[in-house]
């Protein structure tokens, strides 16, 4: 198939959107598929470019959340448009903004296969302006994604029940295909070396320390305050070592918050290869985010042999990767929080059994199987397509 993904920011590894198109993308052409990405940004291999949208008054904004939006209006920018949407057999949209929108509707016009994603929460859109709970808001922006954008498809990829089923509640139409993003194999092996022989030595700037990791975008809605506010409620504060890996805005204030500990925490933005070798070492893995339609990083964290320790809210899926309720805290509760690491850390057999069965889960994740599962959406679109 030549198949076209439509998303606005691609060339990033600081949102789990694109990062996915990525992987995604990647795995397809493996399969003997032509991909393709209409997107903004600097002209690459396998694109269709247009460009960049300064977006009013929230421009800087959104440049500290590493995310641009790309222009849907011009008649170069138009040509372009419909020369990517040509070019392919089906098109997949990533998100519901303006770009993905006129290349929907311009598929619809010509009886062009075309799925949408849902992996945008209207929370994560708010919160970035502190309306994140403001629920009168949020559902506006559910009513306004249903009517203007993903009623318009047939078939739309979620990457959790979770997901799926808040578009039921809001009375979305079209078919919900639940598909995880995936993780990669490599997780899956670092953590299958990891529960055969044990976690590597940590390195020497590490020794004697408690290592507790979180990795996303130092954002709002993802928490990472209550973590550095939980450690000081921990039995084992002098010795706790936190580690996040992401950028975001929120990083100065972050830094500022965490002097208050024994250890301040480390801020770090690595590879792939790298981030598997740092989370290889860790004792917990934490993910606070009061809002998620899924968390790979989470995932890709109890692949390599980590315990989750997971915020229980009601407005992320996060919460459905954990076995049992010792995996959980009250959002937003830095004492309940610290509650839960200690458990772990005053109970370190029971931290290393269930540590193989959180690896051995992982595998249901798989990258392989998310996008043999893709393929079979794109597949049922291609032929209703051809029935309509």
């Amino acid at each position: 198939m030549k198949i076209l993904f439509v998303i606005d920011t691609y060339e990033t590894n600081n949102n789990g959107t694109s990062i996915s198109a990525q992987r995604f993308a990647r795995e397809l052409r493996k399969r003997g598929h032509e991909v393709m990405i209409l997107t903004q940004g600097e002209p690459g291999e396998h694109r269709f470019n247009v460009p960049k949208f300064n977006m009013p008054i929230f421009q800087s904004l959104m440049d500290k959340h590493d995310f641009n939006f790309a222009r849907f209006f011009g008649k170069e920018t138009l040509d372009t448009i419909r020369q990517a949407v040509n070019w392919a057999d089906i098109v997949h949209c990533f998100m519901p903004f303006p770009l993905e929108t006129t290349a929907q509707r311009y598929a619809q016009k010509i009886n062009k296969p075309c799925t949408g994603a849902f992996h945008i929460q209207p929370e994560n859109l708010t919160s970035s302006v502190n309306l994140g709970k403001v629920k009168w808001v949020n559902e506006g922006f559910y009513s306004q994604f249903r009517t203007h954008v993903y009623n318009y498809f047939r078939h739309v990829h979620c990457p959790s029940s979770f997901m799926a089923n808040m578009l039921k509640e809001h009375g979305f139409t079209a078919k919900l295909h639940v598909i995880s993003n995936g993780i990669q194999d490599e997780f899956l092996q670092a953590g299958h070396r990891n529960m055969e022989h044990g976690h590597p030595k940590k390195s020497p700037e590490y020794e004697g320390k408690i290592l507790i990791m979180m990795v996303g975008r130092l954002a709002g809605e993802k928490r990472q305050d209550v973590l550095i506010n939980a450690v000081q409620h921990s039995r084992y504060a002098d010795k706790i070592q936190l580690i996040f890996a992401g950028q975001g805005p929120k990083h100065e204030e972050y830094v500022a918050l965490g002097k208050q500990l024994p250890h301040p925490p480390q801020f770090v933005y690595k590879t792939r290869d790298e981030l598997i070798a740092l989370l290889s070492q860790a004792d917990l893995y934490v993910h606070a985010s009061d809002m998620e339609s899924e968390a790979i990083a989470c995932i890709e964290a109890f692949a390599v042999g980590l315990v989750p320790v997971i915020a229980n809210s009601d407005l992320s899926a996060t919460p459905q990767f954990a076995l049992d309720g010792r995996s959980l805290f009250k959002p937003g509760d830095a004492k309940d929080l610290a509650r839960a690491i200690d458990y772990w850390l005053d109970h370190p057999n029971e931290k290393a059994y269930i540590e193989h069965l959180y690896q051995k889960t992982a595998k249901h994740y798989s990258l392989e199987n998310s996008v043999s599962r893709f393929e079979e959406m794109l597949h049922e679109e291609i032929a209703d397509c051809a029935q309509a």
